[in-house]
């Protein structure tokens, strides 16, 4: 998703930013460039030639929001640290940033690219949505040990975290409510603690899952864990049963 066009100048980038701004207030589903240039102080011949095309102009716009949202992730992973902060914690911090009322106007843009870009794929939003998956992924592994990180039951966790914040973030731009959603997203957060060890333990084929007598399959797949076979006990034979008292 790599806008095209010219080399940047100063100019398409001072251009970029100021459309960039307009289309958080006004979105890209109507974009038209007339109110757009005016908007700007520009022309549509200008931008056109600066961007090659109005779908030039949206890649680029798309772009610039992703790297924003980018910088982000890149700051949560310094603020996390080196050493792997646990599934859980990463996701409280990735909640804490969604939920800010500053973050609304970037989140509404997102959900419209990333809407746009299942229902349009072959148009300018191309690939957006598969792009911030897998984005939130890489920052969500990067706070898994990395044996758990390596296995199907730790790439299941973090798909299944991701998924809850995702809807748990179009629920709040859709309603506001803050506080119901938080609560319901810190209530799956609570089920993870502990769940890195748990899942290390799968991995690297250490402890007994959930004490259920089970052994790993392969791969330390939660999914695949195979129940212990019961003991067999042999029956008496005839001679023993006639010699055993009858009460």
């Amino acid at each position: 998703m790599t806008a095209t066009g010219p080399a940047p100048s100063p100019r398409r980038r001072e251009l970029l930013d100021l459309a960039y701004r307009y289309v958080l207030t006004h979105g890209l589903g109507d974009l038209s460039l007339r109110p757009l240039a005016t908007a700007v102080g520009s022309s549509p011949r200008v931008l056109l030639f600066l961007f090659g095309s109005k779908d030039g102009l949206v890649r680029a716009l798309l772009e610039r929001g992703r790297q924003e949202e980018l910088a982000m992730l890149a700051a949560l992973r310094d603020e996390l640290g080196g050493a792997p902060a646990g599934l859980g914690t990463a996701a409280d911090r990735v909640w804490r940033w969604l939920a800010d009322d500053e973050h609304r106007p970037l989140l509404v843009l997102w959900a419209e690219a990333y809407a746009r870009s299942l229902v349009d794929p072959d148009g300018p939003w191309a690939g957006f949505a598969r792009a911030t998956v897998d984005d939130w992924l890489d920052v969500l592994a990067a706070a898994q040990p990395p044996a758990v990180r390596r296995s199907a039951a730790g790439r299941a966790d973090r798909t299944l975290t991701l998924a809850v914040l995702r809807g748990a973030l179009l629920d709040l731009l859709a309603t506001g409510d803050h506080r119901r959603i938080t609560a319901a997203v810190r209530r799956h957060l609570g089920t993870l603690a502990g769940a890195d060890d748990v899942t290390s333990g799968l991995a690297t084929g250490g402890g007994d899952p959930a004490g259920v007598g089970g052994e790993i399959v392969s791969g330390g797949d939660v999914e695949n864990v195979r129940p212990a076979p019961t003991p067999r006990v042999a029956a008496p034979s005839r001679r023993e049963a006639r010699r055993r008292p009858t009460g």
